[in-house]
């Protein structure tokens, strides 16, 4: 008899395990069909007011390499991706033609030299008829020479003295002739060994030994190694920009690294075409990764408001609504809205410090939905 009260008391106790075990699975599988609420919390910090815009890396200049003068390329130093020094020699024309037309102009002008210094038989012809006509002219004062031989006389050393005096004319010219013939094929044979202009990169390679070349061909491409980082700002935001402001640089290549950077050249006038306005700026990034190319971000700071509540910038929808979890529930909330960066906003009223609010597939979730939050990092 005593037995069955124990029995009926164990059969009451395993109802009601059973049962809790029941309530437990149901609100843990409840939990574990509501969405999962990626947050991020509401923090203080200095808020910045920024313009954003389209940021492109570019060479500072390219600029062809080329020939000047017409020959067969001896040698070449000249391969795509290679940085080169100013008037470092990377190409050479072969110059053995023109090594022997500079021999034969020199030993042209050698024997020029040395004839003229010989004398001349001219002037010798002219001194012996100025004496002549002194002896002449002394005989005619005395009488024994008539007026018609010695105007004779004078007309012959005349055109003797002429002829003397064109030869000189004719020897200086040839003599600066041969100096300029020098002077050219000299210059023609520097300009077959081919400089760089400046420090740059080969960037592409036209032509390689033992190409005929003629005079002006582009033998290959140069770029500057410094770089220009531009960026283009929109019309309703270029008012405010001024140089030596402070911006944020993001690169596209560098995922989400932020690089300081500083207005220093602003274009007057916009794009006719996109109405927008180019800037350039020095950015804080080591030079190697300034790949002419590269695309990105750019936020210039207009100003600055310390100890403001901020949100990441994804949060923001509608232009001025937020989501907020609060025990477990979605809040649609409306904000107001000061300062914007790059990648977060300040809120002036409807947040406060700490408050989780989404920040991922905002169009998933309704006011008053329930959650799981977890927490992502900022």
């Amino acid at each position: 008899m005593s037995t069955k009260p124990i029995k009926k008391s164990g059969a009451g106790l395993r109802l009601i395990i059973v049962t809790v075990v029941i309530a437990v699975a149901g609100i843990v599988i409840n939990f574990s069909l509501r969405p999962t609420a990626y947050t991020a919390a509401a923090y203080r910090k200095t808020a910045l007011n920024q313009v954003t815009g389209s940021v492109t890396v570019r060479e500072e200049y390219p600029q062809d390499l080329t020939s000047e003068a017409e020959g067969r390329l001896l040698s070449s130093e000249l391969d795509p991706g290679k940085k080169v020094k100013k008037d470092e020699v990377v190409a050479q024309i072969d110059p053995t033609k023109i090594n022997l037309e500079i021999e034969r102009l020199e030993s042209d002008y050698e024997a020029a030299e040395a004839r003229i210094a010989v004398g001349s038989s001219t002037k010798i012809n002219r001194d012996n008829a100025k004496d002549a006509l002194d002896i002449a002219e002394h005989n005619y004062q005395a009488g024994g020479v008539s007026l018609s031989e010695i105007v004779k006389q004078r007309r012959q050393f005349q055109i003797i003295e002429q002829a003397v005096a064109l030869e000189e004319i004719s020897n200086k010219s040839l003599i600066a002739g041969l100096k300029t013939a020098l002077k050219v094929k000299k210059t023609e044979r520097q300009q077959m060994t081919i400089t760089a202009p400046f420090d740059g990169q080969v960037t592409a390679v036209f032509k390689r030994p033992p190409e005929l070349l003629a005079a002006k061909t582009p033998i290959a491409t140069l770029i500057t190694l410094t770089r220009t980082v531009e960026a283009k700002i929109s019309e309703e935001n270029f008012a405010g920009i001024k140089l030596q402001q402070k911006a944020a640089v993001k690169f596209l290549v560098y995922g989400a690294t932020l690089y300081d950077a500083y207005v220093i050249k602003i274009l007057p006038t916009a794009d006719p075409e996109t109405q927008r306005y180019v800037i350039f700026l020095d950015v804080k990034i080591e030079p190697e990764k300034l790949v002419p190319g590269i695309t990105g971000e750019v936020s210039v700071i207009l100003a600055e408001r310390a100890n403001a509540i901020q949100i990441p910038r994804r949060a923001l929808f509608n232009n001025d609504q937020i989501y907020v979890v609060s025990d477990g529930r979605v809040q649609l909330r409306k904000v107001e809205v000061g300062y914007r960066a790059m990648d977060v906003v300040e809120i002036l009223k409807g947040i406060d410090v700490g408050e989780q609010v989404i920040v991922e597939k905002l169009d998933k979730f309704r006011d008053g939905d329930r959650v799981r939050v977890e927490a992502v990092k900022q």
